[in-house]
């Protein structure tokens, strides 16, 4: 159900934060609460993306541009705080000179068990903005899973993280047999064999028989997300191929984070966030499925009620090309985070 009275503030739920390598220890402030899930890249150089999360503790990453199980860095992401966390001396997160950037979403501390499915899930959720973290163990077998949101997810980002599968990506744009791979550059996909061609419910979200989504014995990880009316938007656009005038979106809200992925043939996934560079036109984009220096040369902007795109790559503004993407941000008029409309 859309909420339009409880986000007034959308960074006490979502926030980018930007630092410079130390090369030691540095602890990272100013996020605005304590992060649950942080996802970490380094700006200036090739080095992979970086997850951690409260749920599986710290110390423990998983990489959106790999299929890698989980690792555990005792010099990577050591500690959650009140208001950030702390980094070691790794290259990923602090290396001497190097630009960092995190993206950071509030759940609910390491989390509680939840019945609500045939399998018992462990779920760090906060349901005011629709983020919750869930971890369970796979059967094998056709089952569902607790989520702990309290209304439907419209996208989630799963992994198994005790083995090479890739991540697999629930987008409600894609229908319920769609997926796509979050490190691949591969077109979105149709197969049962994830999500069962079952919508995800208010309290659970189905998984089949594939190991990237219930392998018997793995543990697997969902970062669960359900639309929020002028703080969250899940949704898919055209582009038109124009190198100034392409594709507008409506989202209700100014983005500060956006990311994108082309469904139709390969591309790569586009992250783009309102702090690197944070003017238009010159909104600098990342890959989450490339360990990848940041790069410069994607132009969109990001408007009151939405975002437009400024330029034609394939990977964001193709002519005829069909892309999702989800978008966080912050309603600019009214009171609330009711959404602005264009005038």
């Amino acid at each position: 159900m859309a909420n339009y009275t409880t986000i007034n503030k959308s960074t006490d739920y979502f926030n980018t934060k930007l630092w410079t390598g130390n090369g030691g220890t540095q602890s990272i402030t100013g996020v605005g609460f304590q992060s649950d899930f942080t996802w970490i890249k380094r700006r200036d150089a090739g080095n992979n993306h970086r997850l951690t999360d409260a749920v599986r503790g710290v110390e423990k990453e998983i990489y959106s541009d790999g299929n890698w199980a989980q690792d555990t860095r005792t010099d990577g992401l050591t500690a959650f705080s009140a208001d950030g966390f702390t980094i070691g001396n790794s290259s990923g997160y602090n290396g001497s000179g190097g630009t960092f950037a995190s993206w950071n979403w509030k759940a609910n501390g390491a989390g509680s068990a939840n019945t609500d499915g045939s399998i018992s899930s462990t779920v760090s959720v906060n349901a005011t903005s629709g983020f919750s973290i869930v971890k369970f163990t796979g059967t094998g077998s056709l089952a569902t899973v607790g989520h702990g949101l309290g209304s439907a997810p419209k996208m989630i980002i799963m992994k198994n993280t005790n083995t090479t599968n890739g991540w697999e990506v629930y987008h409600q744009s894609l229908g319920n047999t769609g997926y796509i791979q979050l490190n691949s550059t591969e077109t979105s996909y149709s197969s049962a064999t994830r999500w069962n061609n079952t919508s995800t419910t208010n309290n659970v979200f189905t998984v089949n028989t594939e190991n990237g989504v219930n392998k018997s014995g793995s543990t697997l990880i969902a970062y669960c997300f359900a639309e929020k009316t002028g703080y969250s938007k899940f949704g898919s656009y055209t582009g038109n191929g124009a190198t100034f005038d392409n594709a507008f979106v409506y989202t209700g809200f100014k983005p500060s984070l956006l990311i994108i992925k082309r469904t139709d043939t390969t591309s790569n996934w586009v992250i783009e966030d309102n702090k690197r560079a944070g003017y238009n036109q010159a909104n600098y984009h990342l890959y989450p499925n490339l360990s990848n220096a940041e790069g410069t040369n994607y132009y969109t902007d990001f408007l009151s009620n939405g975002f437009k795109i400024r330029d034609n790559p394939a990977d964001i503004g193709a002519s005829g090309g069909s892309y999702i993407y989800m978008a966080f941000g912050q309603s600019l008029v009214g009171s609330n985070n009711v959404p602005c409309t264009a005038r």
